[in-house]
């Protein structure tokens, strides 16, 4: 299983970039996918989820409203739209999987079964 997330890069504040994780060797369309971000010396957070149907979104309270998640299961890719960005969003993003439903939900980082590499994202200010 690969998960190979990429369209990170350096914006201005307010700026948007749009990040894309594609998936080889699992069934995509059975799998939930989650973005999550880690900054330098920071623990890992979550930042948005989508089901595996993409009938249901999840996002974190600081990204709400700002950032869209979806899926093209035809593509084996999900995206996350980031608009209005802000410094504070500077960080390494991450994309995983998990077969089904999450059974601790899908806030937790545990509950996935891979992980991609990650792109980074920065923000200036």
């Amino acid at each position: 299983v690969q998960l190979q997330a990429s369209g990170g890069g350096l914006v201005q504040v307010g700026g948007s970039l749009r990040l894309s994780c594609v998936a080889s060797g699992l069934s995509f369309s059975s799998n939930a996918l989650g973005w999550f971000r880690q900054a330098p010396g920071k623990e890992r957070e979550f930042v948005a989820a989508i089901s595996w149907s993409g009938g249901s979104t999840y996002y974190a309270n600081s990204v709400r409203g700002r950032f869209t998640i979806s899926r093209d299961n035809a593509k084996n890719t999900a995206y996350l739209q980031m608009n209005s960005l802000k410094p504070e969003d500077t960080a390494t993003y991450l994309c995983a999987s998990n077969y089904g439903v999450p059974s601790g939900g899908y806030y937790e980082g545990n509950e996935y079964d891979y992980w991609g590499q990650g792109t980074q994202v920065t923000v200036s200010s």
